[in-house]
């Protein structure tokens, strides 16, 4: 809880002065000029102390203090050297060799911006100017005068506030790099000039105590370098020498997450990390990429939230992990931090896949994520347990990885008020040209910076894959949760409005009573949200199921019969696949079956058992609310259940038959009772899916509902006399097959429909 200077006092004075806690440290002397602070367990013994200020500024001289069971704060307040908040500094660019920095200024405080100018003979590369920013850092790129030596590597360059080293840029030779100050290196120190021309490692950077990496830069930088874990280089055939496809269909991935809840990491860096690791899971899921995972919470003892064997044994689930995660809660802090018990616990999960894979281990890709700020104050140190982790996975007695550097990949997120830089940044590992260590500011939205860290350009047209989480609150981050949802505007005889789902990029699926005789494809327009907005998608044409007859049994009592009630829509346009508008599953296709992950010899059938297999299937199904639609949450009553459901149409207005199978056929899925949500006027039409892992699968469309107890969209309940009936997919697999399978025509890319039974 966040406690201004003022707050502070009060409650010291308060609870302190009238004995009602015993408190172990004073608030003599702790008060920042210029900003306010956070203590996570009032003045008692273990509570940290944790200093904020304002944008540009810095706490100096200290960051965080702890009260230690002497009754003393540490570090120790000083009264000749008061906390304040300090203007933030950038390293001093006149390091730049051949040319001038302007202003020349002693110290490059947040918001000064420097321009540079190259001396005559020498070309300027790199940013002619910079600004120094809020995060410690300079925009734009290392400025560089040179000229052309000849050499094979051009002139590398020296960073702000660095030195180097060497000045021979040929084949072999190499530059050192060191940072001026109390600065430290990150990047790389010693880079070599290739025959190729290019340096290697990574350009290095000198950071203060107080600099930070942005969403943007980690989004970027790890997003880089985790895709490369996640894919394999192949080639596919001549025209694609080198295409990138996912690992899982060449190799194991191994990933192993370490979140430090210890006492000095603060309840709001634990939630943000957390929900990144969520975050970061559900968006790997969502292609075929399938890891398994170690995940596991340390202080002085270690939670294992997810352990890797399960995952060997087919005995845990995606769903089960996040459910784990999400209900994971921290409880009493411990003092202690132990980052080598977390890397043990890596080991020895390592060593058991080792024993059990034999040679295949060698085939076995591992991710290590680390979140900690690095404050071990047991277990001893890490690095001679990450060195036997490197000689496992190198298979070298030595340590030299040789050809298999990029079989193991750790990167390490330094979070928390006060980062020990210099024990997290040897916990890396990985190619030098890759970014493994990243210092993350308190605000930083690391769920949001997970979720942009892989490029869906590759996988964006598969069928129902989805966010699990919106990000914004508005219409735009629901559209990435229901990518496939349509909005069915008809504006003839009778105007209408419907729910449909894009099933492939150029068909929407709908009810076919949405439409009359007199309608045409005129006056039909498609709605899409494509995340800059709403678009109406003109229609070429739409065709109901050829069996649908509204009036077919009114000679057996029932006015209206909505067998077969289903229609494709075709789009003039193909839609444009992205994150806010990509198809659903449906099933019996090839691509469902891949999503599901069943065998390549799977059928329609098998699919339908593994969807529909419990006697309370439960579903769910879409309305239109603000922003954009809200989620209902049925259970479709299958086997026994199913003939009390459907015994509530016999209620309904306009059916006099006697026996409910007349106006609900098999063809039909029931839900409604059992405080299930209930169908509105505006619903038809629209998908009942179901999400398995991070694809959806649309099971049914909503059709009828014996009761009209909502109009215009809305989360209503069901009573206990209404019931809806949704058309069962799988029932209408001909029809689907016959128009979005059509292999017989150029007009549209069809689909792959597998075998209705084996």
């Amino acid at each position: 809880m966040k406690t201004s200077v003022l707050w502070s006092l009060l409650l010291f004075l308060l609870l302190c002065t009238g004995g009602e806690v015993e408190c172990d440290c004073r608030e003599d002397g702790l008060l920042i000029q210029g900003g306010e602070y956070t203590l996570t367990n009032g003045f008692q013994t273990g509570s940290l102390l944790v200093y904020q200020c304002p944008k540009n500024f810095y706490p100096y001289p200290a960051t965080v203090r702890v009260c230690n069971p002497n009754n003393q704060w540490n570090p120790v307040p000083k009264r000749f050297s008061p906390q304040r908040c300090k203007h933030v500094e950038c390293p001093d660019p006149n390091v730049l060799e051949n040319g001038n920095v302007s202003p020349p200024l002693a110290r490059y405080l947040a918001g000064n911006t420097t321009t540079f100018e190259c001396y005559s003979g020498y070309t300027l590369r790199g940013s002619a100017s910079r600004t120094c920013l809020s995060n410690g850092k300079w925009s734009g790129s290392t400025t560089i005068c040179s000229r052309d030596s000849g050499d094979t590597c051009p002139d590398p360059g020296v960073p702000p506030g660095a030195s180097r080293r060497g000045n021979s840029f040929d084949v072999g030779y190499d530059v050192t790099y060191s940072c001026n100050g109390n600065l430290f290196l990150v990047g790389s120190k010693v880079r070599v000039c290739q025959e190729s021309g290019q340096w290697t490692g990574r350009e290095p950077a000198c950071y203060s105590k107080f600099t930070y990496d942005t969403s943007q830069e980690v989004s970027e930088a790890f997003g880089s370098s985790i895709r490369e874990s996640l894919t394999t280089l192949q080639s596919t055939n001549d025209t694609q020498s080198g295409r990138k496809i996912r690992i899982s269909k060449n190799g194991t991935l191994n990933i192993y997450i370490a979140l430090d809840i210890s006492e000095s990491i603060e309840e709001e860096h634990f939630n943000r990390a957390k929900q990144a690791i969520i975050t970061l899971i559900n968006k790997i899921s969502g292609f075929s990429v399938s890891p398994n995972y170690e995940i596991l919470f340390f202080s002085s003892d270690v939670y294992e939230v997810a352990n890797i064997i399960d995952f060997y044994e087919k005995k845990a689930t995606l769903a089960s992990v996040i459910k784990d995660l999400e209900d994971f809660k921290i409880g009493d802090k411990s003092t202690g931090t132990d980052v080598n018990a977390a890397l043990k616990k890596f080991e020895d999960r390592m060593a058991w896949i080792e024993e059990q894979e034999k040679e295949k281990f060698r085939e076995h890709r591992h991710v290590f994520l680390l979140f900690t700020d690095g404050a071990y104050n047991m277990g001893g140190s890490p690095l001679p347990t990450l060195a036997r982790i490197k000689n496992r996975v190198y298979m070298s007695p030595t340590g030299d990885p040789g050809s298999r550097l990029d079989y193991l990949e750790s990167y390490v997120f330094g979070i928390g008020a006060d980062i020990f830089d210099d024990d997290l940044r040897p916990l890396t590992a990985g190619t030098e040209e890759e970014k493994h260590y990243f210092r993350l500011e308190k605000d930083t939205n690391l769920a949001e910076t997970f979720d942009n860290i892989i490029d869906e350009n590759e996988v964006i047209g598969l069928c129902g894959l989805h966010r699990t989480y919106d990000l914004t609150g508005d219409s735009v981050g629901k559209r990435t949760v229901y990518p496939w949802v349509v909005f069915v505007n008809i504006q003839g005889d009778s105007p209408k409005k419907c729910l449909g789902s894009l099933v492939s990029l150029e068909f929407v699926l709908t009810a076919a009573h949405c439409f009359i005789f007199s309608d045409e494809p005129k006056d039909v327009r498609i709605e899409i949200e494509d995340g800059k907005g709403s678009k109406d998608k003109k229609v070429k044409t739409f065709m109901l199921h050829p069996n649908y007859n509204v009036t077919a049994r009114e000679n057996q009592g029932v006015d209206e019969f909505y067998d077969y009630d289903v229609a494709l829509i075709q789009l003039q346009e193909a839609i444009e696949p992205s994150i806010h508008a990509r198809p659903i599953c449906i099933p019996c296709t090839q691509e469902t079956n891949d999503a599901l992950r069943l065998p390549p010899s799977s059928t329609c059938k098998d699919q339908e058992e593994l969807l529909l297999k419990n006697q309370r299937e439960r579903l769910s199904f879409l309305t239109r609310t603000h922003p954009l639609v809200g989620e209902k949450d049925v259970y479709a009553k299958l086997g026994d259940n199913r003939d009390l459901c459907i015994k509530k149409a016999l209620k309904a207005k306009g059916i006099n038959a006697t026996d409910p199978k007349i106006a609900v056929t098999d063809n039909f899925l029931c839900t409604g009772g059992d405080r299930d949500h209930i169908a509105c006027t505006g619903d038809s039409g629209g998908a009942v899916f179901k999400n398995y892992e991070n694809r959806t699968i649309q099971i049914a469309l909503v059709s009828w509902g014996s009761q009209e107890i909502c109009t215009g969209g809305g989360i209503r309940d069901s009573t206990p006399e209404s019931r809806d009936f949704h058309i069962n997919l799988f029932k209408m697999i001909p029809f689907l097959k016959s128009i979005l399978g059509n292999d017989a025509q150029d007009d549209y890319a069809p689909l792959k429909f597998i075998k209705t039974f084996h």
